[in-house]
């Protein structure tokens, strides 16, 4: 309690002396103020490779701390940043049920081209190069780091939108928590019913020196209906009722007849971590962390009638024939291990780190249903898709002072990935065990060495330089493909190899120490996954999406300038200007209509700024607001010239959040809302509709929750999720007003 006393007459200090004088509260003049503002400061490790201020660090950096994590209702990794200037979470509508959920930052879209670390280490599957956002425990996480802009120079490959770190917490005293939470939609059928979640943990620092914490979490929902029914044949035609008129997204005229039962869903984490302090200049760590997931459609819901009053299935006759299985939907599983470790030491005024990182994709499997009238709802043919996979990660970093002036950062990297994808004709589409005979199969393996070199220049007590580069060198190998009993197959492909050079340069100015100005030019790549190079596939309509081992990598080139100014104390104004031009982009060139091939063909561009103000308060409130402006286009696409001018996938135009946040004494909480508007799910932007099945809406969704601190141990809260019950489509219907309850107990 006295340090917090300290603390709060520290902060006051600075207030008052800042209203006084508010030029020396600018300029940074009294130790008071400085020592104010270093309290509050995160340090961050990500944008540099070593620790620094977020304000002396180049680029634009974002926090998350644990802090901000606890003060809102996270259910999932993606939700911890949809209220971060310049980051766009696209969740599908569906929340913690999205398995294809994404994120994406400046006009790069999907997460394949933002790099995910988890303590350094690369989280980004070998497959697809996405990121399961739902097999992360969010208790655990300390603090969340998210450089906006190109980060290849230092982290390769995916680091095209920018880098986000996960640090993960490590106890530094004898600690359990247990939480237990309850909540569901405020209408039953709007949101996730039913949701509870139970989380304990058990860690100490023992003799300061050895660090432990395991923890085990799990979640589960009946989820709602999130698979629509949606037809262009009219059962009215038929002689049935209940259809409710509706239209896709470029105002077709369609019919929605049903669903396919409640999407319910479950998850599982467990994690075990270690470190030994062996002494003040020499650290280490290991981790494990066993993830799970799974989702089950409930009974499937047909709105017809027949005369007779009888719920109808079908309809239709000869090639429009609305089938029974148009209503059903398969399950899922995902399993995941990470295995992490890492070394830290100082030598002779070096600082050595290495990290060492194994990702085991274990199970990763879905059901499809038949599209013949053999499937129903009792069952029938099906086809099981499997995809395991796994990633091996290794990285050794060298931090060298070079005279008085200089900050040398030098290391190696070495990634390889590796997947395989097998489908397997099922005779229960229920049933993920009934397989039958193997009619597929493809995968292949790529690996990536790679050298790095920063150098950190002091030109003068207020102006640092950031030189950089790095050097991949890139192999996709052992490619295959084999499409059971069709001509041509099975096919095996040739070795491609391939490098990418990516500079980067930056300076930052302080000409007060209120007042930080910054720029950067920099490239960045993502090399073609694993899926891109091998996966050809046929779909249900007889169209064969080919895949193409002689894909490049695809770039970024991009550049940004920034200004960050304290204005009084505890508050802070910051403001970016960003652009990118992206090129060899991969798509799939339509080659007939039954036949589509990927390529390398686009080039687009992306700019926009980014605004963002905070000011804190000594009575322990907080209030922020941020707002992204995104243009993007299609400046050339062999694939689809009829792309070109058009805005890019899933790249809103705006984004907006506002809040505020309260921490003082027994009670905390926040209330913060959130605009996202219109985003395209086509590349012609055909897809003009709101408000219909697979259309992406603009939104504005506010939450809000207040906890209270009963006593030493126990902590209770509650939050209500889409506080005004906003409707909209993400592709899927979204989350309507829901509420959660939970308690927490620390000893």
């Amino acid at each position: 309690m006295n340090v917090l006393r300290t603390e709060k007459k520290v902060l006051l200090a600075a207030c008052v002396i800042g209203l006084v004088n508010p030029l020396n509260a600018i300029a940074g003049d009294t130790d008071v103020n400085r020592e104010a503002v270093s309290r509050l400061e995160p340090v961050v490790v990500t944008a540099t490779r070593t620790e620094k201020t977020v304000t002396n660090a180049p680029g634009s950096i974002s926090v998350v701390t644990r802090q901000d994590i606890q003060d809102r209702n996270i259910k999932s990794l993606d939700e911890t940043l949809n209220t971060t200037v310049g980051v766009y979470v696209d969740s599908k509508g569906k929340g913690l049920m999205g398995t294809t959920s994404s994120v994406s930052m400046r006009g790069l879209s999907y997460d394949k081209r933002v790099l995910f670390l988890l303590d350094g280490m690369p989280l980004n599957d070998g497959y697809t190069g996405g990121v399961t956002y739902q097999l992360q425990s969010i208790e655990n996480i300390e603090q969340i780091e998210v450089v906006k802009g190109v980060g290849s120079s230092l982290y390769g490959g995916n680091a095209m939108g920018g880098v986000v770190n996960i640090l993960t917490r490590m106890p530094k005293k004898q600690e359990i928590i247990l939480k237990t939470g309850y909540g569901s939609a405020w209408e039953r059928g709007d949101g996730l019913d039913d949701l509870s979640k139970v989380y304990f943990s058990y860690g100490d620092k023992v003799y300061d020196k050895l660090s432990f914490l395991g923890s085990y979490e799990y979640k589960e929902t009946n989820g709602y209906a999130t698979g629509l029914n949606i037809q262009s044949r009219n059962p009215a035609t038929s002689g049935l009722s209940g259809a409710i008129p509706t239209t896709d997204t470029t105002g077709a005229r369609r019919y929605w007849i049903g669903d396919s039962g409640d999407n319910t869903w479950r998850d599982d984490q467990l994690t075990l971590k270690g470190a030994l302090d062996l002494s003040t200049q020499t650290k280490t760590g290991v981790t494990f962390m066993r993830s799970r997931y799974k989702y089950e459609y409930e009974d499937p819901h047909s709105y017809l009638r027949n005369a007779a009053g009888n719920q109808v299935w079908s309809y239709g006759t000869g090639t429009s024939i609305v089938r029974e299985n148009t209503f059903l939907a398969g399950d899922g599983e995902k399993i995941q291990n990470i295995y992490n470790a890492n070394f830290e030491t100082e030598f002779s005024k070096v600082l050595a780190k290495m990290t060492l990182g194994y990702l085991d994709v274990e199970k990763n499997w879905y059901v499809t249903k038949g599209s013949t009238a053999s499937t129903t709802r009792a069952g029938g043919p099906g086809v099981l898709s499997e995809t395991p996979g796994s990633t091996v990660s290794g990285d050794l970093q060298f931090t060298i002072p070079a005279g008085e002036i200089q900050l040398v950062t030098v290391g190696g990297g070495y990634r390889a990935n590796e997947a395989d994808n097998q489908e397997h004709n099922l005779t229960n589409w229920h049933d993920e065990d009934s397989t039958g005979a193997l009619t597929y199969e493809a995968g292949g393996k790529d690996r990536t060495y790679s050298f790095y070199l920063q150098d950190e220049i002091a030109i003068l007590n207020n102006l640092t330089a950031y030189l950089g580069a790095r050097e991949d060198w890139w192999k996709g190998f052992d490619g295959y493909a084999n499409s059971v009993g069709a001509v041509g197959y099975p096919k095996t492909f040739a070795s491609k190899d391939d490098s990418a050079f990516s500079p980067k340069a930056a300076l930052v100015y302080k000409p007060l120490d209120a007042t930080t100005l910054r720029t950067s030019l920099g490239k960045a790549f993502r090399a073609p996954s694993v899926y891109d190079l091998y996966r050809t596939w046929v779909s249900s309509t007889g169209v064969t999406y080919n895949a193409n081992p002689d894909l490049t990598p695809e770039t970024v080139t991009s550049w940004e300038a920034g200004v960050e100014q304290g204005l009084w104390p505890r508050m802070k104004v910051k403001a970016t200007y960003f652009e990118n031009e992206m090129k060899d982009m991969i798509y799939a060139k339509t080659i007939s209509s039954t036949r589509q091939d990927k390529i390398n063909a686009g080039k687009a561009s992306s700019q926009g700024v980014e605004l963002e103000a905070e000011q804190g308060f000594d009575c322990g409130l907080t209030l922020f607001t941020n707002y992204t402006y995104t243009e993007s286009e299609m400046l050339e696409n062999a694939a689809q010239p009829s792309s070109v001018g058009k805005e890019l996938l899933q790249v809103p135009k705006q984004m907006f959040n506002a809040g505020a946040r309260y921490n003082d004494g027994p009670y905390s909480g926040s209330l913060i809302g959130r605009y996202v508007s219109k985003r395209y799910g086509n590349d012609t932007n055909t897809d003009i509709v709101s408000g219909v099945y697979t259309s992406y809406d603009p939104y504005t969704v506010v939450d809000a929750k207040v906890s209270y601190q009963v006593n030493k141990s126990a902590k209770v809260s509650w939050s209500v999720d889409n506080l005004f019950d906003e409707d909209y489509y993400g592709y899927y219907p979204g989350t309507g007003r829901s509420f959660f309850c939970e308690l927490t107990l620390t000893f």
